[in-house]
């Protein structure tokens, strides 16, 4: 069999072109697609927490110093707060220069409610009554109630506990974290299964949208896509390539030299796909263990660039398709409320969709259920986000690095300009064996 067949790309967009196709043809059928759709997205929604737990724990435990976790943390939020803010504000500009939902002219009352059943509670858990409550259900009632209830900022505070904890009982508490990277094999195991089900659940989705709305609808949700893509290609090159150049680097030769790992998250939607072996990949490009470590996974759920300017661009894209006036002070609160709930969407597909409902649940000019416009095509706007997060982080870790001291400049510039194979040195802060585990992780 060719190998394009076994593409999960490639499958996707069979599974496009084959969901238009039946919605076309017989919409009746393809409106009883849709919980084909739901289903995926929930089974990625079942595994995020615990994704989330293993990689944060492995990363503070990795570290050791606690007052280096601290140090390195302070900086990398510090960091991750004003590139969010800066793509947030990016996203709302976007929107409105170019105006993607405007002429739509869909009346909320027409909306089906139901579509958002799956996401209601978890959105409204997150959302609350403001700001403050918000704050106050980042405390989980439980430790196991944080991963039952899905809230991945709730899980995040119990893996920072936790890992913290750990670090403190020293060689004690090792037969735990090495019963959790055994485990965190067997959760991404369990991922790539998932993943590989994506080309059902984008067939049910973009059927039922299909069916539905009509093949005009997908027309206007494709100008959506390509804006979005626009977006975050722009975000890349002009905000994270600034931000390289500031700090030495050459944004194109990162990407280069992460160009495996750029088309398997292209591939999966899904940055988790390559976690561990981008933590490998910049522990050769000499940045220190410990650093890369703490970064990567904080990083994938505190520092989302690509999704928040996602977050600020569906709000108002929502609001033109709905005919809804923004004034100055809800633009102001897509903002507040974006820099909290931005926080707590996971670099894979599924959480993202939650986290928007919590943001315009907690937005009320916005009708909420005009979420029910973009979830057909949340699996192609989840590859740029994806791909823009990933970049994001991996930008962030070198940044980080820099600051801390922890980067082998000269090493880093040799190898970005491929005049040496990483694996043929040692990393220039840390000495590392080639074939040994990444930051605790294990390698089959």
């Amino acid at each position: 069999m060719p190998k394009i067949f076994k593409s999960l790309f490639f499958q996707v967009v069979v599974a496009l072109a084959a969901g238009i196709a039946l919605g076309v043809a017989y919409p009746d059928i393809a409106l009883q697609m849709k919980p084909l759709g739901d289903g995926f997205i929930k089974l990625i929604k079942m595994l995020v927490p615990v994704i989330v737990f293993c990689v944060v724990v492995q990363g503070i435990s990795a570290a050791g110093d606690l007052s280096k976790v601290g140090r390195v943390g302070i900086r990398s939020l510090l960091y991750f707060e004003i590139v969010t803010t800066i793509a947030l504000v990016f996203g709302i500009a976007l929107a409105y220069y170019f105006q993607p939902g405007a002429g739509m002219n869909i009346d909320p009352r027409t909306l089906d409610a139901k579509a958002l059943s799956g996401f209601s509670q978890t959105a409204a858990q997150v959302a609350g009554g403001g700001v403050s409550e918000f704050l106050m259900k980042l405390i989980p009632s439980t430790m196991v109630g944080a991963f039952s209830s899905g809230d991945v900022l709730q899980v995040l505070i119990v893996s920072i506990m936790f890992g913290c904890a750990a670090s403190l009982c020293g060689e004690r508490a090792k037969p735990v974290v090495e019963f959790i990277e055994r485990a965190n094999e067997i959760i991404f195991k369990m991922m790539n299964f998932v993943v590989r089900l994506a080309p059902i659940g984008v067939f049910g989705a973009i059927a039922f949208t299909v069916g539905k709305y009509g093949i005009g609808s997908l027309k206007q949700l494709g100008g959506l896509v390509a804006l979005f893509y626009l977006s975050v290609i722009l975000f890349v090159v002009v905000v994270l390539g600034a931000i390289m150049r500031l700090s030495g680097f050459s944004l194109f030769k990162l990407l280069a030299y992460l160009r495996e790992e750029l088309m398997i998250v292209l591939g999966t939607a899904a940055g988790d796909s390559v976690l561990p072996q981008t933590m490998r990949k910049l522990e050769l490009l000499g940045i220190k263990r410990s650093t890369v470590g703490l970064v990567i996974p904080t990083g994938y759920s505190f520092n989302l660039d690509a999704f928040s300017i996602y977050l600020t661009l569906a709000a108002v894209f929502i609001a033109q398709a709905t005919n809804t006036p923004l004034a100055t002070g809800d633009l102001m609160a897509i903002l507040g409320i974006a820099l909290l709930t931005s926080k707590g969407a996971h670099g894979v597909p599924g959480s993202a969709i939650v986290v928007l409902a919590a943001t315009l649940a907690a937005i009320p000019a916005i009708p909420a259920i005009g979420l029910v416009l973009i979830l057909s095509v949340d699996w192609f706007i989840g590859i740029a986000r994806a791909l823009g997060n990933y970049v994001g982080n991996c930008v962030a870790t070198v940044v980080v690095a820099s600051w801390e001291g922890d980067l082998d400049r000269a090493k880093t510039h040799r190898i970005l300009n491929g005049e040496v194979d990483p694996a043929s040195e040692t990393p220039g802060v840390d000495t590392l064996d080639p074939d040994a585990p990444v930051a605790g992780l294990q390698t089959s």
